[in-house]
């Protein structure tokens, strides 16, 4: 289990990460860009990939390129709603979107549905509306305090369908892996100089080397979930449920505790009610 602690601390560390970076004045950004220079360097130290499967006929580069486009955008929206939405609803946002993933593989999967699936699927949503739920404030708070959760939710809901089109074609993960952070990077960069053509940033060592600090912190967070449930094999509805709910009670913890985020009582529900659904949800993949 202690890789899944590890993973864990690196989840919720990229959301500190974010939610200090623009109080110490880091362009996120810019950040996000150099971090995919880490994760791709990295995935190529450890994991060692082989190019050869991309180079067939049946290859799913739509999806590549989709997850090369979304990857970055939603690390963006990431950032955004750590900042204005705190990091208890945005974590908890980013792990339901498992939601997402459980009805996709309803419509999209052919994996059929069953009493207890659909349950954990009602109990995340109500938990979802919870969390957003901000109670009677101004427009613009409104906004800022469901919006850019809903983003995450949504696109890494999308994120994940996009891994599992890629994996059903065969393409091995690493080798699928490494081309979303290279084509990452392109975007990322893309977006970066088109804000220094218009005069909204400038390149940084000060940024990149955070952003690539960004991208250690990530990648730890993707390697050590793998090397969880390959110490694990048998057992990876248990990874799945230890996973999420571990990022859920820290985020609330670091959130709540270390950054003074108030949580009203229909936020607290939310909270308690994500806990139910993940582990109704862990409990259903492994029955």
């Amino acid at each position: 289990m202690i890789y899944v602690l590890l993973s864990v601390l690196c989840s919720v560390w990229v959301s500190v990460m974010l939610k200090l970076a623009r109080r110490r004045g880091f362009d996120v950004g810019q950040a996000i860009a150099w971090n995919y220079v880490a994760t791709s360097a990295l995935t190529v130290w450890i994991f060692r990939p082989s190019l050869d499967a991309l180079k067939g006929q049946h290859v799913p580069w739509v999806g590549m390129v989709g997850l090369g486009i979304l990857l970055p955008t939603i690390f963006m929206a990431l950032a955004a709603s750590v900042r204005n939405a705190g990091i208890v609803r945005t974590d908890t946002a980013q792990r339901l979107s498992l939601l997402i993933s459980l009805l996709a593989a309803f419509l999209l999967f052919g994996e059929q549905p069953t009493a207890i699936k659909l349950a954990g699927l009602a109990l995340g949503f109500i938990a979802l509306l919870c969390m957003l739920w901000r109670g009677e404030q101004s427009a613009a708070q409104a906004g800022n305090g469901w919006y850019w959760p809903l983003v995450v939710f949504a696109g890494f809901g999308a994120i994940d369908i996009l891994l599992k089109l890629v994996a059903q074609a065969g393409v091995p993960f690493a080798a699928s892996l490494l081309t979303a952070f290279v084509l990452s990077f392109l975007v990322a960069m893309a977006i970066f100089l088109w804000r220094c053509l218009r005069g909204q940033t400038r390149p940084s060592l000060r940024d990149a080397v955070g952003g690539l600090i960004l991208g250690l912190v990530n990648f730890g967070n993707i390697v050590f979930y793998v090397r969880a449930h390959q110490a694990l094999a048998q057992h990876p509805a248990l990874v799945f449920a230890s996973m999420n709910l571990g990022v859920v009670l820290l985020g609330a913890l670091v959130g709540s505790l270390g950054f003074g985020e108030r949580l009203r009582p229909i936020n607290v529900l939310g909270l308690l009610l994500a806990f139910a659904a993940i582990g109704v949800l862990g409990y259903a993949a492994q029955a």
